[in-house]
């Protein structure tokens, strides 16, 4: 009730009209049964346009901070998050994996769409960077396809670190499904994962426009993170 309140009555007229989406694709989306989204991750605005310009609901995997913030903005980003489906997951590694992973399953299971960023992690520069193969044993263990989307100029609209977005016309573009059947019964050995997420970011490469950069974007990010900035010289 909330997802359809938010998407239809508050949230969706509202940024249609201010952003004026466009979107190429729809029909390669299934009008029922399980399908992984496979996106790439330009801007925290990627988890708002997508659903909104589909004609199913659809659950991303959304990072735990998402769900704990405090305050009025705090409150109202949980609300946000939780009336539009998302689900928080624990991005720390280890056990914590495996819970994300059986949440994602959980959604397939009941013939739902499921929204993941392969990469991980928002691009720090635009690049499309290396996937984890989290979405390639998620794909082999509940046997459904997996849809690439390249979201278009959602990074202009919504910078990293920015709190009012800009008003740009932003898009995104959805490719034919990936069927990984061939694999059945493979998905605990590490090289099909590693097989299986690379098709699934080349298709994402071939469908944009972005660069693509064959390291993690974590590592890119503790990088720049640990580089001390350049006094300036007046």
């Amino acid at each position: 009730m909330i997802y359809w309140f938010l998407k239809y009555v508050v949230i969706g007229p509202v940024v249609k009209a201010v952003f004026r989406p466009w979107i190429v694709g729809r029909a390669n989306v299934p009008d029922k049964g399980a399908a992984i989204l496979a996106s790439n991750h330009l801007s925290f605005a990627d988890s708002i346009f997508l659903p909104l310009m589909l004609d199913r609901p659809m659950s991303f995997l959304a990072k735990s901070d998402y769900f704990t913030g405090r305050g009025l903005k705090g409150w109202a980003t949980r609300l946000f998050m939780k009336g539009t489906g998302q689900l928080p997951i624990d991005r720390s590694g280890g056990k914590a994996s495996e819970a994300s992973l059986n949440t994602g399953l959980q959604v397939l299971g009941r013939g739902d769409l499921l929204g993941i960023y392969p990469e991980g992690t928002r691009s720090p520069d635009g690049r499309l960077y290396r996937g984890r193969t989290g979405i390639a044993r998620m794909a082999l263990e509940a046997k459904v396809p997996v849809i690439p989307v390249v979201m278009v100029d959602t990074d202009t609209a919504m910078p990293i670190g920015q709190r009012v977005p800009n008003v740009v016309r932003v898009g995104m573009v959805i490719g034919e499904p990936l069927d990984f059947s061939r694999y059945a019964g493979m998905e605990n050995d590490r090289y099909i994962l590693r097989s299986v997420t690379d098709e699934i970011m080349v298709a994402l490469h071939r469908l944009g426009e972005q660069t693509y950069a064959d390291v993690y974007a974590s590592s890119v990010k503790e990088a720049l993170s640990a580089t001390p900035a350049v006094p300036r010289v007046s």
